[in-house]
């Protein structure tokens, strides 16, 4: 008997003929019970709130989170942030990226089986088809069945519940891009603008498609995971595993008679595993990319075996080196390393987002005049201020100019209000006197402070202009 998690050998006959362009076999999933059905449904109703929920919170007058692409401002939980604060962006994807790392070393395609959109929205449309055509043997006779007026009626609440979930999902992503107040009374009274209504039906006939009619076809051929995800398992990953050792030989017998005397082991080869597999594989057959991890043949074949008197977990989550009767290593230098990886990156963000200034400031100057002389003979250079007010609540602001201590700044106003996650732009003149001119040019820096609060202030550097000196 192996004493490893057995490997699918999927190689074929180098003489054999391959379809590269076969027809999708539907795939009709049987309902189950079980403790990992139950975390993920309850992790989907965690998933459905947040992103559906999240789009109608408001923060004062303004949608909670709303990345507002006319405007270049990004609204997230009170916060506003800018075109140039995008960079957060990369440490977000970063966290992200080594976030996935470390649990497929820790416990293999967790993300797939529980979180990935197209897993969740795939058995959202699995429900809907249970809902209107019935159970797993009921669907492979109406597929089975000529077109009838019972058929046409099932058929037609199953896609009309397909495109009421994909309309609701491309809405609330729309929504998180143009106000979804707006965009649901646009939407039905039809007065959407063209660049909404385009969006809407793109991301309406995406989700329809894939978790519809693509589905598994996604993950095997369209997601790139399913293809690198194996370089992040080693010996002690925890992968969904049928016990080889303990199921084989098959073959069915009645309850109550023990196997041993049949010369069999404890998988009565009752296929229930692959009936409610969403991808439709043979878990028995080893380790497969196809797999996604989702264990819904660990809650299948646990029911068969209370049923049988059988102990539990000829199906589970189990390592390699647990098969093999060594102990699995919790911390190893791969695990630790993308741990680290992770925890100083989500540091890194979290520094960088609490010192993010609330004010920022930006100084061009006036291109067309180098400089000019003002009455009394002083040197004069023109420079445009920009003032952006990050915060939620309007703000005013001082404006001083520093570099040399006779440096005098001239504006409309003494004092420039600001609204909230909004940019002010006016012009300001600054004057010195010649005698007073280090060179043709010298460093200045512009300084905005809060009137409220000396602690929300921002700097810019620029450069006055002069004369030659003689």
């Amino acid at each position: 008997m192996s004493d490893k998690i057995p490997v699918k050998d999927v190689t074929t006959d180098k003489n054999e003929g391959i379809d590269l362009y076969s027809k999708r076999e539907a795939i009709h999933t049987r309902s189950y019970k079980g403790f990992f059905k139950n975390i993920r449904l309850a992790g989907v109703a965690f998933l459905f709130l947040l992103f559906f929920g999240t789009a109608w919170l408001n923060v004062g007058d303004r949608q909670a989170v709303l990345w507002d692409l006319p405007a270049r401002q990004f609204h997230i939980f009170g916060a506003t942030f800018q075109p140039q604060d995008f960079f957060l962006l990369s440490f977000l994807l970063i966290i992200c990226a080594f976030g996935l790392f470390f649990i497929t070393t820790f416990a293999g395609r967790i993300w797939c089986g529980y979180t990935c959109p197209q897993t969740v929205w795939t058995w959202i449309f699995m429900w809907a088809e249970r809902v209107t055509e019935g159970e797993r043997n009921a669907r492979i006779k109406l597929d089975a069945a000529p077109m009838s007026a019972n058929k046409l009626l099932r058929r037609s609440a199953k896609h009309a519940l397909w495109l009421a979930v994909s309309l609701a999902t491309a809405l609330t992503f729309v929504g998180y891009f143009t106000p979804i107040r707006g965009l649901v009374v646009d939407l039905f009274t039809l007065n959407l603008n063209p660049w909404a209504a385009f969006w809407l039906f793109f991301f309406t006939a995406a989700t329809y498609i894939n978790a519809g009619w693509l589905r598994e076809q996604v993950c095997f051929y369209m997601c790139p995971y399913a293809r690198f995800q194996s370089v992040m398992f080693d010996k002690d990953t925890m992968v969904v595993t049928y016990d080889y050792n303990r199921g084989e030989a098959r073959g069915p017998r009645k309850k109550g008679v023990d196997p041993a005397e049949l010369g069999l082991g404890d998988c009565i080869d009752c296929t229930m595993c692959v009936q409610v597999c969403p991808t439709g594989i043979d878990i028995r057959d080893g380790l497969q990319f196809e797999c996604i991890q989702c264990a819904a043949c660990i809650d299948a074949c646990d029911e068969v075996m209370d049923k049988m008197g059988y102990e539990r977990g000829l199906i589970r989550y189990t390592t390699e080196h647990n098969m093999a009767g060594q102990k699995t290593r919790v911390l190893r230098p791969r695990l630790i390393g993308y741990g680290a990886a992770l925890a100083i990156m989500i540091g890194m963000f979290i520094v960088t987002l609490s010192n993010m200034a609330q004010v920022a400031l930006d100084v061009q100057r006036d291109r067309n005049v180098l400089y000019r002389e003002a009455r009394g003979g002083n040197i004069e250079n023109v420079y445009i201020i920009k003032v952006m007010n990050k915060g939620q609540e309007p703000r005013t602001f001082n404006l001083s100019v520093e570099g040399h201590p006779q440096l005098s700044l001239e504006m409309q106003a003494s004092r420039l209000t600001v609204e909230p996650s909004s940019l002010l732009q006016v012009p300001v003149n600054v004057q010195l006197a010649p005698e007073y001119m280090q060179g043709t040019n010298m460093p200045i820096t512009f300084v905005v402070t809060a009137v409220d609060d000396e602690g929300i202030s921002a700097r810019s550097e620029s450069r006055f202009m002069g004369p030659t000196l003689r």
